[in-house]
């Protein structure tokens, strides 16, 4: 049993933020038949999904249906911008949703207190059955005027803290900014460890099987859900070499060697 299973229902975006990797496969939606198919595979292995890899999960048409599907045998989480919240405001079978709001840009033409005031409301209209999850980058610009305008909603003073409770099943996230592994990145060391197939796995749109959410483009691709059964690719000397390298210190995979993730 995974802890979790990342599952890219699109990856498609309606933003084009710096920090980004970027998208470089084919642009994609899943399709009913597919999602269906793909929880089938995934019910042995896991009772969580979350609903992320790149891409805007709230940008896929058929979202709402993916969650109410989903949910029947799985927790559903979401990762989102926050830009699009309101297509899920009505939506009560999500588990949790993580809120990017270092995603924010006056560029996109929404004025932030709109932006936070569309989060606001849909917190309300879920928080007694969801959890929420604010998230902040330390460095962000916007990150003052931020906790003011949500202080002012909640008519609470908000600090930015991590793990600070605004109400029930509302928490801030406060992080730095994380460097995306790249195969261009200076960073290189063979040794440590991951949670990669420990605990988790990643699905990308067009089905590959990926051991991480960070292999956004697939370089470490162990097989494809439409072709391949999870348990030939548990099975498989990829999957095997590299659960016993994370198990005793080694990193096996290059893109791996250019991670940094659990340091930053």
């Amino acid at each position: 049993m995974y802890k979790k299973v990342y599952l890219e229902i699109t990856n498609r975006c309606n933003l084009n933020c710096p920090f980004c990797i970027k998208n470089t496969r084919p642009l994609k939606n899943l399709n009913m038949e597919e999602f269906s198919y793909i929880l089938n595979q995934l019910k042995p292995y896991t009772k969580y999904l979350y609903f992320h890899i790149l891409g805007e999960p709230l940008l896929h048409p058929e979202v709402n249906e993916f969650i109410d599907k989903g949910s029947q045998d799985f927790n559903i989480n979401i990762t989102t911008n926050g830009y699009l919240i309101k297509k899920i405001q009505n939506n009560h079978n999500i588990r949790q949703i993580n809120i990017s709001l270092h995603s924010f840009d006056p560029s996109y033409k929404i004025p932030l207190e709109e932006y936070l005031n569309n989060i606001v409301t849909v917190i309300n209209n879920l928080k007694e059955n969801t959890y929420f999850s604010l998230r902040f980058w330390v460095n962000n610009k916007y990150n003052e005027k931020i906790i003011s305008i949500l202080s002012k909603a909640f008519a609470k003073k908000i600090e930015l803290k991590n793990g600070f409770k605004i109400c029930d099943n509302v928490f801030i996230s406060i992080n730095k900014e994380f460097k995306w592994p790249s195969l261009e990145n200076d960073y290189n060391t063979k040794k440590g460890t991951c949670y990669a197939l420990k605990d988790h796995i990643g699905i990308l749109v067009n089905g590959d099987i990926v051991p991480c959410c960070l292999d956004s483009k697939g370089i470490m691709k162990l097989g494809n859900i439409f072709h391949n059964t999870l348990e030939e690719v548990i099975k498989s000397n990829k999957y095997e070499a590299m659960l016993k390298g994370f198990k005793n210190n080694q990193k096996i995979e290059q893109l791996c060697q250019k991670c940094n993730f659990l340091n930053q």
